[in-house]
């Protein structure tokens, strides 16, 4: 009997390095993303998480090294990949709704110039009400609240139909009621696709990941949360927005143990 094949992966990142103006950011990344799996990347302001997104999302061309999603080099597949930016920058009095917000996820698909079909608007629909934001689709972008934006901009991703989900510190800036809201959204997507998730604070979220990355430049641990050294199974979040290797609180000094560790 043959041997079943083994599973390809839909990320592959080898021997990647990183740089921007002021040096390298990531160094030497190797790391697979499967499909349906679960991968929360953590690690200090800095250590190269938002920087892996950019390669995933062909915004940044690796210095050295392979990025390839679904088996193709970047630019080949972007519109089968959703992307949830940290932080979107907008007039808040400009008259845009939620629902044309979401829309915006069919233009991959459809084309800057192509009308909008009866299957679009469905799929757009699915997508808010998935995100919880179907009843918000009349009221315009800048009346939300920071939550319903991000919730808003998770639709616009889900309307892409992706293979592939990208989410850019998706916690962040968010009221509470909005973080439990997407905490309890992400573990039933990852059923259905492939997330990349970046954040500073994964503690409720940490027993729905497959895999945790920590990132410090280079990828020091990628694995089983459960397998992880006990500093990183814990909700990563430092009272000072510095470098872990300048910082004197408790949570740093443990990370930095953690680090010399592995290396």
């Amino acid at each position: 009997m043959s041997q079943p094949t083994a599973p390809t992966p839909v990320i592959s990142l080898r021997n990647v390095w990183a740089a921007y103006d002021q040096g390298n950011v990531l160094e030497g990344i190797d790391l697979d993303v499967y499909d349906r799996q679960f991968v929360a990347l953590i690690g200090p302001n800095g250590g190269g998480k938002t920087t892996i997104i950019k390669l995933l999302l062909g915004l940044l061309t690796p210095t050295r090294g392979q990025v390839r999603v679904l088996g193709q080099p970047v630019e080949r597949v972007r519109p089968q990949v959703g992307y949830v930016p940290q932080e979107i920058r907008f007039d808040h009095d400009f008259p845009v709704s939620a629902w044309d917000v979401a829309r915006m996820g069919r233009l991959g698909r459809r084309g800057l110039l192509r009308p909008y079909r009866a299957q679009d608007d469905a799929i757009v629909e699915e997508a808010m009400r998935r995100a919880d934001v179907l009843h918000l689709r009349h009221r315009a972008i800048g009346e939300l609240s920071g939550g319903e934006r991000q919730r808003v901009y998770i639709a616009r991703a889900l309307a892409v139909e992706p293979r592939i989900l990208l989410l850019d510190e998706p916690l962040s800036n968010v009221d509470p009621e909005a973080r439990a809201g997407i905490q309890a959204l992400l573990p039933a997507l990852s059923r259905q696709m492939a997330i990349v998730m970046s954040s500073h604070d994964v503690g409720a979220i940490l027993p729905h990941v497959h895999r945790v990355g920590y990132l410090q430049r280079r990828l020091l641990y990628y694995g089983a949360p459960q397998q992880a050294p006990e500093a990183i199974r814990h909700t990563f979040r430092c009272p000072v927005d510095m470098d872990c290797e300048h910082c004197p609180c408790p949570v740093c000094a443990e990370q930095e143990a953690v680090r010399e560790a592995l290396v």
